[in-house]
């Protein structure tokens, strides 16, 4: 049986909701943020040395890094589904968005998020991590212009693994700058699987 070792308003949220799209069987193991310093507990390096949530465990392997899990989900239980088909343009767009969403888009958000914390002391950072907010939340607003999804009709699993960024960008206020953004979010926010996989997953701050 496939495990997700889910964290409370974590990235693994969005696991649980690729899992519920495709109706995959799974189990949820549930770990919670220490209420002070808000990191994840220590047992969750029994499951990957790292400590870190998303992680999966799958009969007798155990696979860390949303991108990679998004992946192997779609490749092992997917049947197709969520996924262009190989070696089509589809698919090469579909694979850039995916690794995107961990890699250049999700840095300038997580300056925001740990420099807040800073007070005054940060100000020599904001003007540089503004600018790259602007570049990544401009890149992905303009993509998504006159289209629902990031391939155009279809959900991918490019969508689900990107969707973070786009949730966080509401919390930090920059929706009303990227209306597209903000349009994408409501979308997938309002589709069943998305509410099944809350329901299941608890408690998740950044479902607006």
């Amino acid at each position: 049986m496939l495990v997700v070792h889910h964290l409370n308003d974590s990235r693994s949220q969005r696991i649980l909701w690729l899992l519920e799209e495709l109706g995959t069987p799974y189990e949820i193991r549930f770990y919670a943020r220490d209420a002070v310093t808000r990191l994840a507990p220590p047992e969750l390096t029994a499951v990957h040395p790292l400590g870190k949530s998303p992680v999966i465990t799958d009969g007798g392997r155990t696979v860390h890094e949303s991108g990679a899990i998004v992946d192997y989900i779609l490749r092992r239980h997917g049947g197709g589904r969520l996924i262009p088909a190989a070696g089509t343009d589809a698919y090469e767009a579909y694979s850039q968005w995916l690794h995107y969403a961990e890699g250049s888009a999700m840095l300038p958000l997580m300056l925001m998020l740990y420099t807040g914390r800073l007070g005054e002391a940060a100000a020599p950072l904001q003007p540089r991590i503004e600018s790259e907010l602007a570049n990544h939340l401009g890149y992905i607003d303009r993509s998504l212009a006159g289209r629902d999804w990031l391939l155009g009709d279809g959900i991918t699993g490019a969508d689900i693994n990107l969707s973070f960024v786009g949730e966080i960008a509401g919390v930090f206020g920059r929706w009303p700058q990227h209306p597209n953004i903000e349009a994408w979010v409501k979308r997938f926010q309002a589709r069943p699987a998305y509410k099944a996989a809350l329901e299941k997953g608890g408690a998740y701050s950044y479902a607006r």
